[in-house]
């Protein structure tokens, strides 16, 4: 037997046969285009069943279908009530694939899938209490506890980056301040990189981009640091205490046993999941006298939504 996963994006649709052990047996991506979020339903639907036929399977050889989608997901009713990056509003996903297709559907935010990829098949896997940070636009966060995916009610918990780490802080795109994601997201380093670049002329950060601020990425500023520019070491050193600052509030919450890093900023590897260890274990992990917790570094990276989405049908 086999499941579906679905992990929805803004770019693309990616989608896989999975094994009940994480294999993927088969791979196919639809681009995400404009149109009206029924056509994209549509779409997909009818590619799975495509999909299904033309790899030698039928409707019987699955078990059901897995979506993660971004966005403000209702996991009872399998509705996308708000998606800004999809433009989405109250799109039927689980009742409209479920028509098409005729597999059973389980939908969660795409987040949740990633958590519980990595804690099913990936890095998180020898761990029954986890917290999933994916570090990129924006700031997902995942729950893994007692071993068991914790999504909230109607799947609407978890949104670990509108945390307020700082009152009266810098605006968030969700309209409050001081909220974690405008510290510990990509869109914040990139803006940190900016300002600093700004007041240092001489920052070899300036030759990275061929002198175009425009062209600044998240990896700007540690490209610079492995050459010794103190301004962008500077720029890492205060934003790795914001993300450590953060997952400090996380560890007194939930005291998990890792806390995994995803997202593009996850690329960084063990540099950066090292230093936060420092930096946590000098907050001795949110509080004195409390268990260490480990900083890990996504495994599955892309596929982890993917094979988190399938996991619903194992949780």
């Amino acid at each position: 037997m086999m499941y579906l996963g679905i992990d929805i994006g803004g770019m693309s649709i990616k989608c896989a046969f999975v094994t009940p052990d994480g294999e993927i047996k088969h791979k196919f991506v639809l681009k995400v285009v404009p149109e009206t979020q029924t056509k994209t339903l549509k779409r997909l639907g009818d590619a799975i069943n495509q999909n299904i036929t033309e790899q030698g399977f039928t409707k019987e050889d699955f078990v059901g279908i897995g979506i993660g989608c971004p966005g403000s997901i209702n996991n009872v009713t399998g509705v996308c009530e708000f998606s800004g990056n999809l433009n989405w509003k109250k799109a039927p996903l689980k009742d409209t694939i479920q028509e098409i297709t005729g597999l059973p559907v389980k939908v969660t935010n795409d987040a949740n899938a990633a958590m519980l990829g990595e804690a099913k098949f990936g890095v998180g896997k020898d761990y029954s209490d986890l917290v999933l940070l994916t570090l990129g636009t924006g700031v997902g966060g995942g729950l893994f506890l007692n071993g068991k995916l914790y999504e909230g009610k109607e799947g609407k918990g978890t949104e670990l980056g509108h945390v307020v780490i700082e009152k009266g802080g810098r605006q968030c795109t969700c309209g409050l301040k001081g909220c974690f994601e405008a510290y510990a997201s990509v869109t914040a380093l990139i803006k940190n990189t900016k300002e600093a670049m700004l007041n240092d002329k001489s920052s070899f950060m300036w030759e990275c981009v061929d002198g175009d601020l425009e062209k600044v990425s998240g990896r700007t500023c540690f490209e610079a640091a492995e050459r010794g520019d103190k301004t962008a070491i500077k720029v890492i050193n205060e934003y790795e205490d914001d993300l450590t600052l953060g997952i400090a509030n996380f560890c007194n919450i939930f005291r998990p046993e890792a806390v995994i890093l995803g997202g593009g900023l996850s690329n960084q590897g063990k540099a950066l999941s090292d230093e936060i260890e420092k930096k946590l274990k000098k907050l001795h992990y949110g509080f004195k006298g409390t268990p260490a917790v480990k900083i890990l570094i996504s495994e599955l990276k892309n596929d982890a939504g993917l094979l988190g989405a399938a996991a619903l049908w194992l949780d």
